[in-house]
């Protein structure tokens, strides 16, 4: 085997970004030094083997080395391993791949050869010997072949990997999980510590930081002076807008500091305007244009990507290290998606708490005077629920005793709550000339029939008449009262009844009596409604909890709340009754 060229003997060539390496695999010396003068003059850096086993122990320790060759060019008729099964080694190995390989061969030049090569996986067949040129050229093609597949990978991945932190983005169901899912996003696109901030409408700030972390934990004035100059970047700005900062302007903490100070330079944005300083918290717009416009020239520090959706919006940013430069347009992209997602989730919280603050206000604020009973009640807000809820509870002094009530209208709207109100305030009037559950669940479903023809209502009612502890209870369709003792058992009292709003016939009020140490619990079914379990079975845990339960009723309720209360879907209401003097006769 040879070529036309003179040899040059030595193995060094030219190195630095660019340069291309060539694995020259063949067992003659003369053919395989000739060869790499061909390469060397044009510019390529040459690695020699005599055999399969050698070129597989330099690239295994290439590998190690994080040095791969870009090309390699085999003997299909080496000594220990034909080039063909070497070809087939290194591709079948997902580490080596994606190295291009081209056979060559001066006694194996058919056609069926050729076509064994390329099935076993190479890139190019070489006849040789062959012209320099043609030798160079075939090198140049396999190499900008697999340049260009390695980009394609590369992009394919970063795709990829934006793709699931938008998606991861816009499954956040809270500003929590949206900065720590855009924290964790940002660090998987630049392969670097990241941080996420979305700043609210009232100036509130909103932190997240990926798992990956640097050492030192942020300063105690890091997320104000993090804020502060969002705004200054984002002065007159909408949209995305990307940017390194230097480390003395970038708190400590987020995504490690840098070594000096470096002006700014900005890589993507709209520009300022003469509005600086519009939309900001009143704490941080003074000086805001005069610092932004002195920010200009590139420097170490952290990568920025900016975003908000309109100029009366708050922004949110994405940082990282600046080094990690290669992902600031895909930063970007995901800030983009952060915004849109934090501007719905900020006006979710914005109208949750306005439900919360109006629901709330439905509600009594405070127990009136109960003699001779102990009452605590307990009431939660739908964890994901924004709508006002119709769970509601009462409990009020009557002639004839305390009488308490738990209900839920159906549904979670303004209307739900509109109709709970009605109906606290009815019971409230109704007792006043008979407090009987039985004959006040009558009137409170004739009120829904009548005023109401569309909704249904659960609530059960109880008069409890403290000095002799007899209790009688209506029941229509609501979870009954449970009795829990201070030293033995937990009982349900068998009670039910249609719900309100049906129009149908009634039960009698069921009577029973409260013994010294009973605690009487009633609770909506937010409280342990779970879907896909029936409803008996969650009762049955409600029963076994309570009976677990410390004495008291404040611990009773506590104790519930702690072991069915989290994450839940609906309102919840807990109302607890203790009798304070033992019951005459009991």
């Amino acid at each position: 085997m040879g070529v036309r060229d003179k040899a040059v003997k030595g193995d060094k060539g030219e190195t630095g970004p660019g340069v291309t390496t060539v694995l020259v695999v063949d067992d003659v010396a003369a053919s395989r030094y000739a060869l790499g003068a061909v390469l060397r003059r044009a510019g390529h850096r040459v690695v020699l083997a005599a055999s399969a086993g050698e070129a597989l122990t330099e690239l295994d320790a290439r590998l190690r080395a994080g040095e791969l060759p870009d090309v390699a060019l085999v003997d299909v008729g080496l000594p220990d391993m034909s080039g063909y099964d070497l070809c087939r080694r290194l591709k079948a190995s997902p580490t080596t791949a994606s190295l291009p390989v081209v056979h060559f061969s001066a006694a194996a030049h058919g056609s069926a050869d050729r076509c064994r090569g390329l099935d076993a996986g190479g890139e190019a067949y070489l006849t040789v010997p062959a012209e320099p040129e043609e030798i160079a050229a075939v090198v140049r093609a396999a190499a900008r072949g697999a340049r260009h597949r390695s980009a394609a990978q590369t992009r394919a991945g970063r795709l990829s990997r934006l793709a699931e932190a938008v998606l991861d983005v816009q499954s956040a169901s809270s500003v929590r999980e949206l900065v720590d899912a855009a924290a964790a996003g940002a660090a998987g696109l630049a392969d670097a510590p990241a941080a996420a901030f979305v700043l609210g409408e009232e100036g509130e700030i909103h932190c997240g930081r990926s798992p990956r972390r640097v050492a030192e934990p942020p300063g105690a004035d890091a997320h104000e002076s993090a804020a502060h100059l969002m705004w200054r970047l984002m002065s007159g700005r909408n949209g995305v807008h990307t940017t390194t900062v230097p480390g003395p302007m970038w708190p400590a903490g987020f995504v490690g500091a840098s070594r000096g100070p470096s002006p700014l330079t900005s890589s993507r944005g709209e520009g300022t305007s003469d509005r600086a300083g519009k939309g900001y918290p009143a704490h941080w717009r003074d000086g805001a244009a005069a610092d932004a416009a002195g920010l200009s020239a590139p420097g170490e520090g952290a990568l920025l990507a900016l975003a908000r959706t309109r100029e009366d919006r708050a922004p949110v940013c994405l940082a990282t290290a600046a080094y990690a430069q290669d992902s600031a347009p895909d930063l970007g992209r995901l800030a983009h998606a952060t915004a849109r997602v934090a501007e719905r989730l900020l006006m979710y919280e914005k109208e949750r708490h306005i439900a919360l603050t109006l629901q709330h206000s439905f509600l009594p604020s405070a127990l009136p005077d109960l003699p001779g009973a102990e009452v605590v009640v307990r009431y939660e807000p739908a964890s994901r629920q924004a709508e006002i809820g119709g769970d509601f509870y009462a409990a009020l002094p009557t002639p004839a005793g305390v009488l308490t009530g738990i209900g839920d209208v159906v549904g979670h709207s303004l209307d739900a709550a509109t109709v709970m109100v009605e109906l606290r305030h009815a019971l409230r009037a109704y007792c006043v000339e008979d407090p009987d559950p039985g004959r006040l669940t009558a009137r409170l479903d004739r009120m829904l029939q009548r005023y109401h023809p569309d909704v249904t209502a659960t609530m059960c009612l109880t008069l409890v008449d403290p000095p002799t502890g007899r209790i009688r209870v209506a029941n229509a369709g609501h979870i009954p009262p449970l009795v829990v003792s201070d030293t033995g058992p937990a009982a349900y009292i068998k009670v039910n009844g249609p719900l309100l709003g049906l129009g149908l016939d009634r039960p009698p009020p069921v009577e029973t009596r409260l013994a010294p140490g009973d605690r009487m619990l009633m609770v909506t079914d937010g409280l342990i409604e779970t879907r896909g379990t029936d409803l008996a079975v969650s009762m049955e845990h409600l029963r076994l909890a309570a009976a677990a339960a410390p004495p008291g009723v404040t611990a009773l309720c506590d104790t519930l709340l702690a072991s069915f209360g989290r994450e839940r879907d609906d309102d919840i209401a807990l109302l607890a009754l203790r009798l304070t003097a033992p019951a005459v006769g009991a």
